[in-house]
């Protein structure tokens, strides 16, 4: 790892050991996700200690992929670390997306409030199933685009959008004549309204997960990200990478719940020895870091699959399907060592369990990876044939 990524990364965790944790108790924490008034203050602890969007430098260029993942991991050392660093998804997403294929000018209205921590951003991509929308089969895609002179006309309906609520930039996935295309538009905007936020099991992202209807949205076309009918690839841009960043950003969580773990089964005593002694809970400690460990690995072999410049699609959903099993296994585990501690909000314990559980569904659920992999898996074993 280079001397860089460790000293940005040494900075970060400091940072969020020292002020952010002391925030995971703060009153501004709802049940939808942070306040903004609580994000805006964390991110000016974080500009002012200067380890705001570490993983982007001064001259808006990034860290490589490795680089990346050691950062990200110290980040979310705590489930604020994230929003108060500015890596969070899907601000982080959406800026390395805009970062790649933006024009200038978008850069300089879309990107830079974002890169600066001043805004939150949504992705408007997953639909309501009960409308035959897409979820994990984007080609499922309803909202529809029109062009009318100098402006496109969006309609339709998205659900599960990850901060809409307070966010300033949208990135809006719609269909055209042409297939499917990316959006840039300014937040709010009255024809994007909010129907619900949804009641989900995680809550640790400003704005909740919500239920959107877009009624003649009426984008200029320099708005339009890219061109008409490439947005799947763009997408492709975008997910890709931003699936890995979940796994680093959960796996600082998982350590930090498994630090707790080791602390609690260490001093607490039963049948005449400290927890930790009791194989049943000391073993389950041990394949905690076998699965961190595995995890990291996972994670490294796909960062340096991407920094090769590779789309890396099948690498990045092998490493989301390990990598967020691994974690869930080490989440549930910590709660079963610290028993009704686990379950009670008097550490952040049940709290990274629901998140990481909430992680194995989004971004696209296991099941939906792993019959992408068998796919190429065939398309594999047919070329070798032919």
């Amino acid at each position: 790892m280079t001397d860089r990524a460790l000293a940005i990364a040494a900075n970060v965790e400091t940072f969020v050991r020292e002020v952010i944790v002391p925030y995971e108790k703060d009153e501004r924490l709802g049940y939808h996700g942070p306040s903004d008034e609580l994000v805006m203050e964390l991110r000016a602890k974080a500009r002012e200690a200067g380890v705001l969007t570490p993983h982007i430098l001064a001259d808006g260029s990034h860290l490589t992929q490795r680089e990346t993942a050691t950062v990200l991991t110290r980040s979310g050392l705590s489930p604020l670390g994230p929003l108060a660093c500015n890596t969070a998804a899907p601000d982080e997403g959406n800026m390395y997306l805009l970062g790649k294929v933006g024009t200038p000018d978008q850069k300089a209205r879309f990107l830079d409030p974002l890169v600066r921590g001043e805004a939150r951003s949504a992705f408007f991509m997953t639909e309501p199933a009960e409308d035959g929308g897409a979820g994990s089969d984007p080609s499922m895609m309803q909202t529809a685009c029109r062009l009318d002179g100098n402006h496109w006309i969006i309609n339709g309906r998205k659900k599960f959008i990850t901060g809409a609520e307070g966010a300033r930039v949208g990135i809006v996935m719609a269909k055209s004549d042409d297939g499917a295309c990316m959006f840039l538009v300014d937040l709010p905007d009255p024809a994007i309204r909010t129907v619900r936020i949804l009641d989900t099991i995680d809550n640790s992202m400003p704005g909740g997960h919500a239920e959107i209807d877009i009624v003649d949205l009426r984008v200029p076309a320099d708005q339009m990200l890219g061109a008409s009918g490439e947005g799947f690839k763009y997408a492709q841009i975008r997910l890709s990478p931003a699936r890995l960043s979940h796994c680093m950003r959960w796996r600082g969580l998982a350590i930090r719940a498994n630090e707790i773990a080791i602390d609690y089964a260490c001093r607490r005593y039963a049948f005449g020895k400290p927890l930790i002694d009791h194989e049943g809970v000391g073993f389950m400690l041990a394949d905690n870091l076998i699965d961190l460990k595995q995890a990291e690995t996972m994670i490294d072999w796909c960062a340096s699959i991407l920094d090769t410049g590779s789309l890396g699609t099948a690498e990045s959903s092998m490493a989301k399907v390990a990598v967020s099993d691994a974690l869930f296994r080490v989440a549930d585990r910590c709660v079963q060592v610290m028993g009704g501690t686990g379950v009670s909000g008097d550490t952040i314990v049940e709290q990274a369990f629901r998140e990481i559980r909430a992680f194995r569904i989004y971004d696209g659920p296991t099941e939906v990876h792993k019959w992408s992999l068998a796919k190429k898996i065939k398309r594999d074993w047919k070329a070798a044939q032919a």
